[in-house]
């Protein structure tokens, strides 16, 4: 260590020194406070006050970070909840279009526009599901780096390998016996030689139109009551009264612990419903369970017994496990009708018999007699002397009219029904869109891999709007996410749909006194179906009051943009309130710091002339 040598006088120069440097230092300090507008360049700068900046500056750059996000979220849902509006907004005109068309439904050109327009307007929701903002696509759920849904050609034609809308809508269709031979909705009207017709539904497995107890589960009419204005003439008498067949499941492999087996139960107006059960090796105490059994057998048992004294119409799930449901006895209703032989019919008499559909809706075909007949109406039946010949008389009548339902009301009741399953179907094997089993009768235990799958996005969470999430400040994150497949969006795209993929053979005015017999016949026919389709639609298209409509969706997202926009607005808020005291922590004020910058300046030059000054004084200068 060197120890300088200290000299008479070096205190006072080393202390001048140590003065200059540090008015020096101050000068230059201020200097860049005026530069930067800063009180420092470093928190540490700050003194005591560097906390509260510290602690500020963090806040804003999470309120920066939630002001991102919620631009890009208010985005999306406008153009998300703008595109539902648009399509509520279709769904209404198409409704009060069917409503307008249904008063003029002989226009020759009435039937063909609305297939016309329904198609345009299948191809518009698929563009507009199909929505994609800054490349994610909205209606995806968490699934957004691909397009939420198949092209509205895939969705009515197939892909080629997998079948579409149109060909469901054609094998319900022929299983409900409203197209093919007979035709008759699967009633059987068997030609009679006696005073006596019947009409039943079809027999198990080997009666008429070979129909399988899970058919008549299933599918085609079901005869309710036939009554007659006049009964001494026209007797009507219950021979068989309905009685649904027993059901046993079972599964080709045993069951795992949260398999699930996708039920059909039928209701009392005749209606279907869904009803999903998951197999556990021990119950949990949630609803819709079934223990799994000690084999395959014991566990379609079990499941069985939890289904209760719900009416089974089919089953279905993954394979395995494969489920497997097996339809045995009941009895098929039937009734007579007998011409007396002793009170003869009168001109005017009239038969009234009541359908039911699986749509859970009824129809009533009424049969009139007369004494005399154009034969244009194929509800009426002419009275004969011998009871036989009217008995025949009524049996083609029954038969005809029958045949004419199946072709309208009970034809237009199975494209609606095809066109919910094929849109309630999902990319999971257990919830693929239901198929007729055409080989053994009723629906397809394991039709996975058969249909189009016309959602593709994700569809895991329960709640829709929980698939996209934005975080608008510490404590508070808003679901902003969507599916194509929700329930508002999803029955009016069946409805749509259903519209699109039903073609009309005939558009002639059945009115039309040019026509033929045949002609006029298939007119009237087309123009009865137009009108059950279009009734039907529009009931799908009209969301009930508690059930969830595209607009209901759309107003979700406008709720949850209303709850962004107020967010962003208490942030902005806070933001300046924080910037506030980050300028009285950070930031200088000019007017004061050029003051003091002013005074340090005048000070150190003055120190400069002083030191200056004494720098040159000696002992000669002093004295003169």
């Amino acid at each position: 260590m060197t120890i300088t040598p200290f000299a008479a006088g070096s205190y006072n120069t080393t202390l001048n020194t140590q003065r200059l440097l540090a008015t020096k230092e101050k000068l230059d300090g201020l200097t860049t406070q005026l530069s930067t507008g800063r009180v420092a360049e470093t928190y540490g700068g700050l003194g005591a006050a560097r906390t509260t900046s510290l602690t500020a500056h963090a806040q804003v750059a999470r309120l920066d970070g939630y002001a991102a996000s919620i631009t890009g979220a208010l985005n999306r849902i406008t153009l998300g909840s703008a595109s539902l509006q648009n399509l509520s907004k279709v769904t209404s005109t198409t409704v009060s279009t069917i409503a307008t068309g249904l008063t003029n439904t002989s226009s020759s050109s009435a039937r063909d526009t609305t297939r016309t327009t329904a198609a345009a307007n299948l191809d518009l929701f698929v563009d507009t599901l199909n929505q994609n903002y800054a490349g994610t696509y909205i209606f995806g759920g968490r699934a957004t780096d691909t397009p939420s849904v198949a092209s509205a050609d895939a969705i009515l034609n197939g892909d080629g390998t997998k079948a579409g809308l149109t060909a469901m809508i054609a094998e319900r269709k022929a299983a409900d016996g409203a197209t093919g031979s007979p035709g008759t909705g699967n009633l059987s009207i068997p030609a009679t030689t006696t005073a006596t017709v019947t009409i039943s539904e079809p027999a198990n497995v080997t009666g008429d139109n070979g129909k399988t107890a899970a058919d008549r589960a299933n599918f085609g009419f079901t005869l309710g009551t036939i009554t007659s204005s006049n009964p001494t003439a026209f007797s009507p008498t219950v021979a068989a009264a309905a009685a649904a067949p027993t059901v046993t499941l079972g599964f080709g492999t045993q069951p795992k612990d949260g398999d699930v087996v996708r039920v059909s139960v039928n209701q009392a107006d005749g209606s279907q419903t869904f009803v999903d059960y998951t197999a556990r090796t021990a119950t949990t105490g949630a609803t819709n369970e079934f223990v799994i059994g000690a084999n395959a057998a014991a566990s379609g048992a079990s499941l069985k017994t939890a289904l209760g004294t719900s009416q089974i119409a089919a089953a279905q799930s993954s394979s395995p496990p494969g489920v497997t449901a097996t339809f045995n006895g009941g009895t098929a209703a039937s009734t007579t009708l007998t011409v007396s032989s002793t009170t003869p019919p009168q001109n005017g008499d009239t038969i009234t018999v009541t359908l039911g559909l699986r749509d859970g809706t009824t129809t009533t075909l009424t049969l009139t007699a007369k004494t005399t007949t154009d034969g244009k109406d194929p509800s009426v039946f002419l009275i004969d002397a011998d009871p036989v010949v009217t008995a025949q008389n009524l049996q083609q009548a029954l038969f005809a009219t029958t045949k004419a339902s199946a072709g309208t009301t009970l034809s237009a009741s199975s494209a609606v029904l095809a066109a919910k399953d094929f849109f309630a179907g999902s990319k999971s094997d257990v919830f693929a869109p239901r198929r007729v089993d055409t080989a053994k009768g009723g629906f397809a235990s394991n039709p996975a891999g058969k249909t189009v799958i016309w959602y593709t996005g994700d569809e895991s969470l329960a709640d829709p709007r929980g698939t996209a999430t934005v975080q608008v400040s510490s404590g508070q994150s808003i679901g902003i996410g969507a599916q194509a497949n929700e329930t508002g969006i999803r029955n009016a795209l069946s409805g749509i749909a259903a519209l699109a993929s039903e073609g009309f053979a005939s558009t002639k005015d059945p009115n039309d006194a040019t026509l033929s017999a045949t002609d006029r016949t298939l007119a009237l026919s087309e123009r009865s179906r137009y009108t059950a389709l279009t009734d039907r639609v529009r009931s799908v298209l009209t969301p009930k009051q508690d059930d969830q409509g595209i607009a209901q969706v759309a107003t979700e997202l406008s709720l949850a943009s209303a709850q962004i926009t107020n967010a962003k607005a208490q942030n902005g808020a806070t933001r300046a309130q924080l910037q506030n005291t980050l300028d009285g922590t950070d930031t200088i004020s000019t007017e004061e710091v050029a003051a003091n910058l002013l005074a340090v300046q005048n000070q150190l030059q003055a120190s400069y002339q002083v030191t200056s000054m004494l720098s040159k004084l000696t002992l000669v200068n002093y004295m003169s």
